[in-house]
């Protein structure tokens, strides 16, 4: 059972850092869904700019403590991306990345929203 928590934090991490990289994409769709992704978005600067932990790498960690393993050395990203997913020589590019990813999501956003905006006041019946 502890084997399957741990996998299923695991996922949940993975799951949360694409949703920072790509979440902003779900507010073309919906909207109001932008402010989730605000918090992601500031969530994973902050631990990656502080020396802050994230709640998922701990609650991973606790797992792993109770399966007589050690902690993850280097936290998750060191411990499951860095080196093995995106060579170390790539980490800038991909912080790079990451960040446009989430400005263009923005800015692409506040355009549609701009644009449904407009069209609701275009439409808008006046009296008088």
């Amino acid at each position: 059972m502890l084997g399957f928590l741990t996998g299923l934090t695991t996922t949940v991490h993975f799951l949360a850092l694409i949703y920072i990289g790509l979440g902003g994409f779900l507010a073309w769709i919906w909207p109001k869904s932008i402010f989730v992704h605000i918090f992601f978005a500031l969530w994973g600067i902050v631990v990656n700019v502080f020396p802050l932990p994230c709640p998922l790498t701990v609650a991973e960690d606790r797992l792993r403590e109770l399966r007589g393993l050690g902690p993850m050395p280097g936290g998750f990203n060191e411990y499951y991306i860095y080196g093995k997913m995106v060579p170390h020589e790539l980490l800038p590019v991909l912080g790079i990345a990451a960040l446009l990813l989430v400005v263009v999501s923005y800015v692409g956003a506040y355009v549609l929203w701009r644009h449904r905006h407009d069209d609701v006041q275009g439409h808008s019946v006046g009296v008088g």
